[in-house]
């Protein structure tokens, strides 16, 4: 014992349990906030950039940052045979496909449909889960917890819901953006233990980055490229927090949490963008969102409390 934490050893080194679990929430909180404001951020982004060369450019300078952060650190890309499983399944169930899928969605299919539809992202880690990692099985708490969160993100966008002006095709692809980033997850999960976040992120955009310039080679004009402040902005941001910041977060942390439970974080990333969209351009929070809100967060202590379940019968 040492203070108040609790001293355990991984791979002989001493750890502070109380300390890890208040850098896993405070991490948790991070790329909540930071998500909820990237589908804002998208769209303003769109507006000069198309999406594949929008897409292409984050991730540019996302890597070049990376990389640098990597050098200061005096780490290198380890290049393994199964380092690179890990980098080819983030760069193409990841940083390339699903960011295309997405970014050209976000054109056609209104922020709350795109939202909900999103949404079904932690249903897509628990189904893998359950069949790829044998520790982190579905049970009753966190199926009636996800679908407690989903009716939630429901409730908020009930008045918000028209399909748009691009048909079930955007819709489609926003739904196989969720299936294929909750795949790559769960099989990061599975492989991917002895990978650095910082080298996961910099391996898989590698990847990423060359997919998407190359979508934007054969199917975009350069011509349509006319960054303005607001698109440049855009840019940076998701570039340097929406990708550099959030996934070295992320990558840390699904080493340390299951899958499912950080998965959740889509639940909550759409009532972020809603306080964010309350705060900055002074839009008004209906009495849904409030009744929305707490059933995600209802939702997401009901599928945590399975765990608290099973501590208590150890106990």
């Amino acid at each position: 014992m040492e203070g108040s934490g609790i001293l355990v050893k991984k791979a002989g080194v001493q750890i502070n349990v109380r300390s890890e679990k208040a850098f896993i929430i405070a991490g948790f909180c991070l790329i909540s906030i930071i998500w909820g404001s990237t589908w804002l951020a998208i769209r303003v982004g769109l507006e000069s950039v198309p999406p594949f060369y929008a897409a292409a450019i984050r991730f540019t300078l996302a890597l070049t940052l990376l990389l640098l952060i990597n050098a200061l650190r005096g780490k290198r890309i380890p290049l393994d045979r199964s380092s690179v499983k890990v980098y080819l399944t983030l760069g193409f169930l990841s940083f390339s496909f699903p960011f295309a899928f997405i970014y050209w969605g976000e054109q056609y299919v209104p922020s709350g449909l795109t939202s909900i539809l999103f949404a079904v992202y932690p249903f897509v880690v628990a189904f893998f889960s359950h069949f790829l990692l044998p520790s982190e099985r579905l049970n009753r708490y966190k199926i009636f917890g996800m679908s407690l969160g989903f009716s939630g993100v429901l409730v908020i966008f009930s008045s918000d819901i028209h399909l748009g002006e691009g048909g079930i095709l955007p819709m489609a692809a926003i739904v196989s953006s969720s299936a294929l980033q909750g795949l790559s997850m769960v099989i990061v999960k599975k492989i991917g233990k002895h990978v650095d976040p910082v080298a996961m992120s910099c391996g898989g955009l590698a990847i990423g980055v060359t997919v998407m310039y190359g979508l934007a080679l054969i199917f975009e004009d350069f011509s349509g490229v006319h960054l303005d402040v607001k698109g440049l902005g855009s840019i940076l941001y998701l570039a340097s927090f929406g990708t550099v910041v959030t996934f070295i977060v992320f990558y840390w942390l699904l080493k340390r949490v299951e899958a499912v439970y950080l998965s959740l974080t889509s639940l909550i990333t759409p009532i972020l963008a809603m306080i964010l969209g309350w705060a900055w351009l002074r839009e008004s929070l209906a009495p849904r969102i409030y009744s929305g809100a707490a059933l995600v967060l209802l939702g997401i202590f009901v599928a945590n409390a399975g765990e608290y379940v099973k501590k208590l019968g150890k106990a």
